[in-house]
């Protein structure tokens, strides 16, 4: 090396040296392309909401969570009455005998109005995905508690229907239909039973994850879903049908394949959408600083997971939406909780600011993909029915930091806006701009870590920045005015930058 390069190097590196020992790393930098739009988005960030005791009429949260739920506002809600709880699942628990049948609402409906009524004006999805267990075949009738708040985890047994046509299981559903919607039921043995209901049902989902409730078949699956959707058209002709609905995508290209081939449903069987799951789950002996790193693998696998589905539907049922309507992470302290004597551990409250940043990252990319909703599970969950999901604190029922990511993402982020061409900052920090409805200049920015960053974002001094992070906790978005062209974010911070006035 000549003395003069020699000099140059040494001069450079004690530059580079002496920017690093001042601890002054410059603010990460994105560009933005404001004319390029990529997609126009038609993505709705919404929710679901599981059955479960701490919804029902008298539980110390009851009012407020129904409060925050209708405060939302949400598009596509998902309602689901789901298995560990039978009796606020299943409305005809007894096969019909001796001249008599078995249905009763009263525990169910309560539940559901309060639903209805708190989404009342925007479309919701309906999936009553626990099937009455004497329709299937078994070694011996199942049984289920007493008590509709004690939960039982294998209420859902065996694989093959006793009327093999679905026929007998599309009567129920359609009866089921009937009473929200056309004010009662006529049952098998022709009595008329009122419920007064004259609800609109927007969609209807048919059966929840099958891949692991009775474990069908593609073919058995798809079966299934044309009788029970015939069935509820007789009764309910304007409503629109979500099928799959599994809880592993991944490992089951041949279900989409199947469904979504029209050759292998009935004639007049409609393919309105489908649906399917993912949960970031880390392992036992992960600490939170590890699962910062989990969840966004995962995240990402799950995303070639959805491009992978797409191609699918692309190619056998284009006109088919797209909902992926349980997002959300479930711990490992969650997995065991049915082990008798399991203690859950407590959640520290950076969980759900990473688990809202997670959510609000798959928004984004999801919405570039075109998927229709994105629904964030669940709106309670609580120990012994998976805490580790839950948006709300199933204590005091106040909406935790994931439940004001959806917020924020559903006041901001909805379908109609247009998606401009960003660069990211690097693998740490997520950004995409976009132009809201009345083309005013926003950025979604998302931090990935449990440790605060700069953005530099150009002209963003004199805007204002919405935000969701630690120190927000379980209270509403905050707000700041930008006194500089860039952006500070907390650890898991979600934001929405605007910069309509600086242009």
């Amino acid at each position: 090396m000549n003395r003069r390069l020699f000099k140059r190097s040494a001069s450079l590196i004690f530059y580079l040296s002496a920017g690093l020992s001042s601890g002054a790393e410059p603010p990460l930098a994105i560009h933005i392309s404001w004319d390029a739009v990529t997609r126009v988005s038609k993505t709705t960030p919404s929710l679901q909401v599981v059955v479960n005791p701490p919804l029902r009429r008298g539980s110390k949260i009851h009012d407020r969570v129904f409060q925050a739920l209708h405060d939302l506002q949400p598009d596509y809600a998902r309602f689901v009455p789901w298995l560990p709880y039978p009796r606020l699942a299943v409305a005809e628990l007894e096969p019909p005998q001796a001249g008599t049948t078995s249905w009763d609402f009263s525990v169910i409906d309560p539940l559901t109005v309060d639903f209805l009524e708190a989404t009342k004006g925007h479309p919701i999805v309906l999936n009553f995905s626990t099937t009455p267990q004497w329709m299937w075949v078994t070694a011996k009738p199942v049984t289920y508690p007493s008590d509709p708040d004690e939960p039982v985890w294998d209420y859902t047994q065996g694989n093959q229907l006793r009327d093999p046509t679905g026929k007998e299981l599309a009567a129920y559903y359609a009866r089921l239909v009937s009473w929200y919607t056309r004010g009662g039921l006529t049952d098998e043995i022709g009595k008329r039973h009122e419920s007064g209901h004259h609800y609109k049902v927007d969609w209807w989902e048919v059966l929840n994850e099958p891949d692991l409730e009775h474990r069908m078949t593609p073919k058995q699956y798809t079966g299934i879903y044309d009788a029970i959707v015939a069935g509820i058209r007789e009764v309910a002709p304007e409503t629109k049908f979500v099928g799959i609905s599994v809880a592993s995508p991944s490992t089951l290209p041949g279900m989409f394949e199947y469904f979504l081939d029209p050759r292998n449903h009935k004639a007049g069987i409609p393919l309105d959408a489908i649906s399917y799951h993912f949960y970031a789950s880390p392992a036992s002996d992960e600490g939170p600083e590890a699962q910062q790193f989990t969840f966004w693998d995962q995240a990402n696998g799950f995303l070639n997971t959805v491009r992978y589905v797409e191609a699918i539907r692309q190619r056998l049922s284009p006109k088919t939406a797209t909902m992926i309507d349980e997002v959300g992470a479930i711990s490992a302290d969650d997995r065991e909780q049915r082990r008798p004597g399991h203690i859950t551990k407590p959640i520290p409250n950076s969980y759900w600011n990473l688990c809202g940043a997670m959510y609000a990252y798959l928004v984004g990319e999801l919405a570039n993909m075109g998927i229709e909703t994105v629904n964030a599970s669940q709106l309670v969950g609580y120990p012994t029915q998976f805490p580790s999901v839950s948006l709300v604190d199933w204590d005091t029922g106040q909406p935790n930091a994931r439940s004001w990511v959806l917020k924020l993402l559903r006041d901001e982020f909805g379908p109609g806006v247009k998606l401009v061409r960003t660069s990211q900052p690097d693998a740490t920090v997520y950004a995409q701009a976009f132009l809201s409805a009345d083309n005013k200049r926003r950025l979604l920015l998302v931090n990935k870590r449990n440790r605060d960053t700069e953005i530099a974002v150009a002209q963003a001094k004199g805007g204002t920045v919405q935000y969701v992070d630690q120190t927000t906790g379980f209270r509403q978005p905050a707000s700041a005015r930008l006194a500089a062209d860039t952006v500070k974010l907390g650890g898991y911070s979600v934001a929405i930058v605007d910069l309509s006035g600086n242009r």
